[in-house]
């Protein structure tokens, strides 16, 4: 069984690791935000890709990033340097060599 901490946000439960989540279901605060920003959508337009959200899961899930948005951030940016060791340390694969050579990378 999955320990769940009440937030003051309505939509908002904490994991056991402490990652904000939408309560119900398996999206976490910071996948909202990415949408928003790196599509720039709207509150209405991540509710028309994602419809298993409600509006007020995404208001909710918003208002929290707003509210902590210096660790929230904190938290994106040590996910990405993550990621790009990861590339660092990752032999390419001949087609990503192939897409390199032609200028595609």
């Amino acid at each position: 069984m999955t320990l769940m901490v009440e937030t003051r946000y309505e939509h908002i439960v904490l994991d056991e690791q402490g990652v904000p989540r939408i309560a119900g279901t398996n999206t976490k605060v910071i996948e909202v935000v990415l949408d928003k920003i790196a599509y720039g959508w709207s509150a209405e337009e991540m509710h028309t890709h994602h419809p298993y959200l409600s509006l007020g899961q995404i208001h909710s899930a918003l208002a929290y990033y707003w509210d902590h948005q210096e660790s929230l951030d904190a938290d994106m940016q040590r996910r990405l340097e993550v990621v790009e060791e990861l590339q660092k340390a990752t032999t390419p694969t001949p087609f990503q060599e192939k897409l390199h050579r032609q200028g595609l990378l």
